[in-house]
């Protein structure tokens, strides 16, 4: 039987080890280690389900140190606790031989990185950096629209992610949550890094990044709630500038994606659920309807892709050197907030 270990069991941990007990039932073992225990059981809507006990719902046996839960040999981590601790966690955990399933973002600074993915590489693991927009099928489409020029040369694109901070999750005070402390690696630009992960799997790495905005709202807490980013990509030998505006005041909350091209743009909504492609000399647009798409979905193929990673079938669709770009032009936007410069990246 295999033995799993989850550090921290937040929203979003609590999400992965639902869908663990739905893909593999009683076959794997559970514990975790838990500093915090400030989060109710939630259901998938993130309802508290009244007086229930995650532990015996989920057959988890809890494990009081890191340490402790480190001596048990397990050999998947999942590694799900505020962002600021993941690379400290993931780097003990690939040293005990441990596959490794780290929630993004990777970490929220350099400092670690590069010890990490050395350890990953040598003992040979498996490291998925949790990016689960990979596996909506949107973005699929677009992916092969671009690759098949549909829209002609890329011109620009402009990515919006908004959403109003207290609505993250309705079941705790807003000032309380990672998102909103600069201590457990919080604030829009990395809280909201799936748009940074998208832009670099559509468009590559950014080469310059330039930032705009701080705390700039009346929400109490202590990191920036709006940024407006615009970054310099290159996209098929072309220069391509990339606009990226996040914040955490929107309501109703707003994700949305527009590729502009020569010969047509595409149109992304995924609060809505909508995605188009228009081209400009053709009566051949073509229309998809997400809307009754459940996310669920995107965690489920994301857990089923990890495990076949494990078992030599794939590849990491987000290796831990691939959530290191990402990190870094997001880094590299924050450096930009703090300097008031463009930042180059190599």
């Amino acid at each position: 039987m295999i033995k799993i270990l989850f550090v921290g069991l937040g929203s979003i941990g609590q999400r992965h080890l639902r869908n663990l007990r739905l893909l593999m039932g009683d076959s794997v073992e559970i514990i975790a280690y838990r500093n915090l225990l400030t989060v109710p059981v939630l259901d998938d809507r993130q309802n508290v389900i009244e007086n229930a006990d995650l532990t015996e719902m989920y057959q988890v046996r809890e494990i009081d140190s890191l340490d402790k839960a480190f001596a048990e040999k397990p050999e998947i981590v999942f590694i799900t606790n505020p962002s600021s601790m993941h690379v400290d966690v993931a780097i003990q955990a690939a040293k005990s031989g441990c596959h490794l399933f780290i929630e993004k973002p990777l970490g929220v600074q350099h400092e670690g990185i590069p010890e990490l993915i050395r350890w990953v590489e040598r003992k040979h693991l498996v490291a998925l950096i949790a990016y689960q927009l990979r596996f909506h099928p949107g973005l699929k489409i677009i992916s092969d629209w671009l690759r098949e020029q549909r829209i002609g040369r890329l011109i620009s694109a402009h990515v919006v992610n908004g959403e109003y901070l207290p609505n993250f999750h309705p079941y705790e005070d807003y000032r309380i949550s990672y998102a909103s402390r600069s201590e457990l690696g919080g604030g829009c630009i990395l809280s909201q890094i799936h748009e940074f992960d998208y832009i670099y799997y559509l468009f590559g790495k950014a080469r310059r990044v330039f930032a705009l905005g701080g705390k700039l709202g009346d929400l109490d807490i202590d990191v920036e709630d709006t940024a407006s980013i615009l970054m310099e990509c290159i996209h098929g030998g072309h220069v391509l500038p990339v606009s990226l505006c996040l914040d955490f005041a929107q309501v109703p909350t707003k994700r949305t994606c527009t590729i502009i091209g020569t010969s047509g743009k595409i149109e992304w909504d995924l609060q809505n659920g909508s995605l188009e492609l228009q081209e400009s000399d053709s009566k051949n647009n073509q229309y998809y309807d997400f809307s009754k798409f459940d996310r669920n979905e995107m965690f489920i193929a994301e857990l089923h892709h990890f495990f076949q990673c494990i078992s030599g079938e794939s590849q990491p669709m987000v290796d831990v050197r691939s959530g290191y770009v990402s990190l870094e032009m997001a880094l590299a936007a924050r450096a930009s907030l703090k300097d008031g410069k463009a930042q180059e990246l190599s």
